[in-house]
C-alpha cells in the first residue's frame, strides 16, 4: 500500500496501516526533517513495521514508479490541495489500472465527478469485472469525517452521528443505573468506572479490561456492569432538518435601523492614535493663527484661524501681496502641513478601517443564552457551522480574519459574529460565553486553542469544552490538567487527521466506511459489508457472528445486485442508497449470501474479519 501526502493525515494513516496491516506500506513525504517525516522515519527503523519512507517532493509519474504504484494493492492520496491529488490519480490509474484509489478532496462536486471518472475509467479497462480484484474509487473529506463527531461533542457533549439508510442515529452515554430507553439499539461500550458519565475516558478504547473502557461487550458484561459504570449506546435520533432560511430583516423598520445603528462601533474614532494626531493639528492650528493676530495683524479674529487652516491644507493663495510675517507664517503653514497631513490621513483611514470591519461584526443580543461559541471559520469551522445549523443550537461565531471561508456562510445565516481576535480582551465577554453551553474552538494552533479554553474557563467553569488540538501528547497533558482543575466540567480534544485518519485507512483496504465512533483518542468503525464470502459472516446467526472487542452485527439488509452503488455511497454521515436495513435483527436470524450488514468493529476486529490474519502483539497501538 502506498501514502503519498504532506501532512499530518499521512503520518497518521501510515500508523493506522501499521496498527492493522500486515502488508507493507510506502509513505511519500517533501521531506524526512519534519516533524511527520521524523516519525515515519521512525516506524520505518523499527524492525517489526512493514512502513517504508521515501521523500519527493510532488507525486509526478516517477515518484508513483519508485513508490512501487504499479504494484500496489491501494494508493492514498492526501495532499492538501485538492489539484494535486487529482492530478496524481489520473497518473495512478493509468500506471495501474486494477489500484484501489483513496482521494482526500475539499471540494466536494469535483469529488463526486472524479470518482465516476476513474470508475469509469476501471470499468472500460474490464478491470471491475474481475470478480478477484477489488477496484475502487473512494474520494473522502477529512472535514466532513471530522465534523459529525465535532458538532456532536460540542451540541450534545457526547456520542456521534451516524447517518444512514435515511436515518440518524448517535452514540449517547447512560450513567451507572440509569434504565434502558426504547431508542437504544445496542451497547457499543461499556466505560471505566473512573469516567463512567464521559466516554472519552482516559483508559485505552481498545483495551480490555474488569477497570478500563470495553468496546463491544457481550450481553453478560453490558447487563452486569449497567448498574455500576456508565454506558455507550446507540440510540437513533430524528432527522435533522435543513438549515432555517436566512433572517432577513425589513429595511424600513425604524426599530432595526435604530438598533444598528447603536451597535455600530463609533468608539473606534476615539482610538488613542487618532485623538493624539487631530489633537497635535489643532494646537498647531491654534499656534500658527494666534502667530498671525501678533504679527500679520489680520483681521476680523475668524481670519486669523481661516487662512493657517488653507496654508496647511495648501489650498491658500499665494502672500506675495501680504507682509513679510505674512508670507513667512504660509511657509512654516506649509512644511508644517507636508508633515502632519501624512499622519491625519493615516489616523483617518485606520480608524475607517476599523469602524467597516467591526461594522460587519454582528454581536449576539444581551438576552442570548444556552447557546454554543464556535472560535474559527476555516475549512473545518465553515462545515461546523453549516451542520450546527441543520440543529436547533444557538451558535455565536469568533473569527479574527474577516476573509476567512466561513465569514460569508455566516452572514447568509444571521449568525452573531464577531470579527475579533479571541486571544483578546474582553471578546469572548462580547460573545456572551458566561451564559453559554458550550465551546468549539477550531483554529490551527494548538497553543492560540488551549489560551482560548483557559480563558473561558475562568469566565465559566462550567462550560462544555471541545478544542481542536494535533498534538496527541499535549492534548492528554491538556485533558489531565483541565480534568483535575474543573472536575465537573466535560472537557475533550480532537485532532481533524485522528478523526479521518480511521477511514482512510479502512478505505484503503477495501471496506465501506460509513462513519467514525472516537472515543477519546481510540475509535468505532461502522461499515457495510457483503456478507458473501466472508465465513466469519456467511451462514452465521447474527449472535455468532459476534466477537467480544471485535465486531457486532448492527443491521441486517438484502444486497441489491440489479442497481450500481450511489456515488453519494462513499462519504461519512451520507445516505446509503441500499434498500432499508433492519436495525433490530432478531439474534438468531442466519446471515445468507444475499445480506449485506452494517457492522460497529474495533480497527482490530475489522482486520480480522477482512484479512482473517490476527495483528501481532506489538502493532496494537490503538
Amino acid at each position: 500500500m502506498v501514502i503519498c501526502g504532506d501532512d499530518g493525515l499521512a503520518r497518521r494513516l501510515a500508523v493506522e496501516l501499521d496498527a492493522v496491516c500486515g502488508e507493507a506500506v510506502t509513505v511519500v513525504l517533501p521531506s524526512r526533517r519534519d516533524e511527520h517525516g521524523a516519525e515515519i522515519a521512525a516506524l520505518h527503523r523499527d524492525p517489526h513495521s512493514p512502513v517504508e519512507l521515501l521523500v519527493a517532493a510532488r507525486p509526478d509519474e516517477q515518484t508513483l514508479r519508485a513508490a512501487g504504484v504499479e504494484r500496489a494493492t491501494a494508493l492514498a492520496l492526501t495532499y492538501g490541495d485538492d489539484q494535486v491529488n487529482m492530478t496524481a490519480a489520473l497518473l495512478a490509474r493509468a500506471l495501474n489500472p486494477s489500484v484501489r484509489l483513496v482521494i482526500r478532496m475539499f471540494n466536494r462536486e469535483r469529488g463526486r465527478h472524479l470518482e465516476r471518472l476513474l470508475d469509469r475509467e476501471a470499468v472500460v479497462s474490464g478491470r471491475a469485472d474481475d470478480p478477484m480484484l477489488d477496484v475502487s474509487t473512494t474520494v473522502l473529506s477529512d472535514t466532513d469525517t471530522a465534523v459529525p463527531e465535532l458538532v456532536s461533542a460540542v451540541a450534545v457533549g457526547q456520542g456521534h452521528t451516524l447517518q444512514v439508510d435515511g436515518k440518524v442515529f448517535r452514540g449517547v452515554v447512560r450513567p451507572a443505573g440509569a434504565p434502558p430507553r426504547s431508542a437504544d439499539l445496542t451497547t457499543l461500550a461499556v466505560l471505566s468506572g473512573a469516567h463512567r458519565h464521559d466516554p472519552a475516558s482516559e483508559d485505552s478504547a481498545e483495551t480490555p479490561g474488569e477497570d478500563g473502557t470495553q468496546l463491544l461487550p457481550d450481553t453478560r458484561t453490558a447487563y452486569h456492569r449497567q448498574f455500576t459504570h456508565g454506558r455507550l449506546m446507540l440510540e437513533e435520533v430524528t432527522h435533522h432538518h435543513a438549515p432555517d432560511p436566512p433572517s432577513r430583516q425589513r429595511r424600513g423598520s425604524r426599530g432595526w435601523l435604530r438598533a444598528r445603528l447603536a451597535h455600530l462601533p463609533w468608539k473606534v474614532f476615539l482610538a488613542r492614535e487618532v485623538i493624539a494626531v487631530f489633537g497635535a493639528l489643532a494646537a498647531i492650528v491654534v499656534a500658527l493663527a494666534a502667530a498671525t493676530a501678533l504679527f500679520a495683524h489680520e483681521h476680523p479674529w475668524w481670519k486669523n484661524v481661516y487662512l493657517p487652516m488653507l496654508d496647511i491644507f495648501t489650498m491658500g493663495d499665494p502672500a506675495t501681496g501680504e507682509p513679510v510675517a505674512r508670507r513667512v507664517l504660509q511657509l512654516v503653514a506649509g512644511f508644517v502641513g507636508l508633515a502632519v497631513l501624512p499622519l491625519v490621513v493615516a489616523a483617518t483611514m485606520n480608524a475607517t478601517d476599523a469602524f467597516r470591519t467591526a461594522s460587519a461584526s454582528h454581536p449576539p443580543e444581551e438576552h442570548l443564552d444556552d447557546h454554543i461559541v464556535l472560535v474559527g471559520l476555516g475549512k473545518v469551522g465553515t462545515r461546523v457551522l453549516a451542520r450546527l445549523r441543520t440543529t436547533d443550537h444557538k451558535v455565536v461565531v469568533i473569527e479574527r480574519d474577516p476573509h476567512a471561508r466561513g465569514v460569508a456562510l455566516a452572514r447568509e445565516f444571521g449568525v452573531p459574529l464577531l470579527l475579533e481576535d479571541a486571544t483578546a480582551p474582553g471578546v469572548l465577554d462580547r460573545a456572551r460565553i458566561q451564559h453559554s453551553k458550550s465551546l468549539l474552538v477550531l483554529t490551527r494552533d494548538d497553543g492560540q486553542n488551549l489560551d482560548i479554553v483557559m480563558a473561558a474557563r475562568e469566565a465559566n467553569p462550567d462550560v462544555r469544552v471541545v478544542m481542536r488540538l494535533y498534538d496527541d501528547n499535549f492534548a492528554a497533558t491538556v485533558q489531565r490538567a483541565m480534568r483535575a482543575s474543573y472536575p465537573d466540567a466535560l472537557t475533550r480534544s480532537r485532532s481533524v487527521s485522528a478523526l479521518a485518519a480511521p477511514s482512510f485507512a479502512a478505505a484503503m483496504m477495501g471496506r465501506h466506511v460509513l462513519g467514525v465512533m472516537p472515543i477519546e483518542r481510540g475509535s468505532l468503525l461502522f461499515t457495510v459489508v457483503d456478507v458473501a464470502g466472508h465465513p466469519e459472516l456467511e451462514g452465521r446467526s447474527v449472535h455468532e457472528a459476534f466477537r467480544r472487542n471485535e465486531r457486532r452485527v448492527l443491521a441486517v439488509g438484502s444486497h441489491d445486485t440489479g442497481r450500481p452503488a450511489s456515488s453519494t455511497d462513499t462519504l461519512a454521515g451520507l445516505r446509503l442508497d441500499r434498500p432499508g436495513f433492519d436495525w433490530r435483527p432478531a439474534h438468531g436470524r442466519v446471515l445468507r449470501a444475499g445480506d449485506r450488514v452494517v457492522l460497529a468493529t474495533t480497527r482490530r476486529g475489522l482486520d480480522i474479519l477482512m484479512t482473517g490474519v490476527r495483528p501481532r502483539p506489538a502493532d496494537r497501538r490503538g
